[in-house]
């Protein structure tokens, strides 16, 4: 089993990252690395497991962007992945623009990916908007990048939320037809990735808004919680965050049409591993104004090892750079044969 995901470089990690992606591949991670044939959520096995974690630098250009802050980005989000607990040693981490194989790939695909199957993509229609000719090339292919992002290393697994399901599709819609095409049934160029949903990937609100997903583009710094947030600030935002003047219910049920006080529940169940209705078998009856510190409580006592150890590692750059060239070394080695027998297949000739 080979488990490949990324994330773009685009500032701080929030709690809304660490629950509802970050923990997982964390988890991943460990189970992959416990047991060379374990198996995780979607089952699968294999002799050899591994998980490449990579910072998605290239896709960040295709909206406008500061070099100056991507490139700071890209080693503040290294430091977070490694403090939130993404090992260099049992995982290999690494950032796309190492690896110019991710953008020949691409390439090579888009010979096979239709205009039609990118038209459809509901990201492309949200990010776009109305303005779609005033949109850069490289944010409508997109979902062709992504799909060689986990091609290149034969992906036999994709950790994907709801929205990034699409994309995954298309890239097995690519793979199949690419194989078809131009390899045969017995030898294919590519495998086709399977999506890992994880079970327990908690949807996280705002703290200001609970309709809406906690998110670092939002301009009130009270709606989310970073994870190098202090345990004084940490303690602040919950106790402001909005909630309604009723006690909580007792059942899960109760909760319906109360969104800010349904997250508050949703981010203490997800940091105690308990559902909405064991949070409620225990604080149902209380206000507020017990359960915002019990919460706060929870996340200091979670995130401030987090803390700790990304204002440690922020501050070695050099450190940072070695594990992502180190990183990189390893993704190129794995990745080269399959961009070797796309070219391959393709009948172009290279040095």
């Amino acid at each position: 089993m080979r488990v490949v995901s990324g994330i773009q470089p685009t500032g701080n990690l929030h709690l809304g990252n660490y629950l509802g992606a970050i923990r997982n591949w964390v988890r991943m991670q460990d189970e992959l690395d416990a047991d060379g044939s374990a198996q995780i959520a979607d089952g699968g096995s294999a002799d050899k497991n591994e998980c490449l974690f990579f910072l998605a630098d290239l896709h960040a250009i295709s909206q406008p962007h500061e070099p100056a802050a991507l490139h700071a980005g890209t080693l503040e989000m290294t430091a977070a992945l490694v403090a939130c607990g993404i090992d260099p040693e049992r995982s290999i981490l690494f950032n796309q623009a190492q690896i110019p194989a991710h953008a020949e790939l691409q390439w090579l695909l888009s010979g096979t990916a239709r205009m039609g199957w990118l038209n459809r993509m509901t990201q492309w229609k949200d990010k776009a908007g109305k303005n779609r000719e005033g949109q850069s090339v490289a944010l409508f292919t997109y979902p062709v990048l992504q799909a060689a992002d986990v091609l290149l290393y034969q992906a036999t697994h994709v950790p994907v939320g709801e929205d990034q399901k699409q994309h995954l599709e298309l890239a097995r819609d690519i793979a199949q037809k690419f194989n078809n095409d131009f390899a045969t049934e017995e030898e294919p160029v590519f495998t086709l990735p399977e999506p890992i949903i994880p079970p327990e990937a908690a949807r996280i609100m705002s703290l200001r808004n609970g309709e809406a997903k906690m998110s670092k583009s939002d301009p009130s710094e009270m709606s989310r919680i970073n994870l190098i947030d202090d345990a004084d600030t940490v303690m602040k935002k919950v106790k402001k965050a909005k909630t309604d003047a009723e006690p909580l219910p007792s059942e899960a049920k109760g909760l319906e049409g109360r969104a800010e006080a349904l997250n508050l529940v949703t981010i203490f169940g997800a940091l105690t591993g308990k559902s909405v209705d064991g949070v409620l078998s225990e604080y149902g009856g209380q206000g507020f104004g017990s359960f915002k510190p019990a919460l706060g409580e929870v996340l200091v006592e979670t995130l401030s090892p987090i803390n700790a150890r990304f204002i440690e590692l922020k501050e070695d750059r050099e450190a940072l750079d070695a594990i992502l060239a180190r990183g990189a070394a390893k993704a190129r080695e794995r990745g080269l044969p399959t961009l070797d027998a796309a070219y391959k297949a393709l009948g172009l000739v290279r040095g």
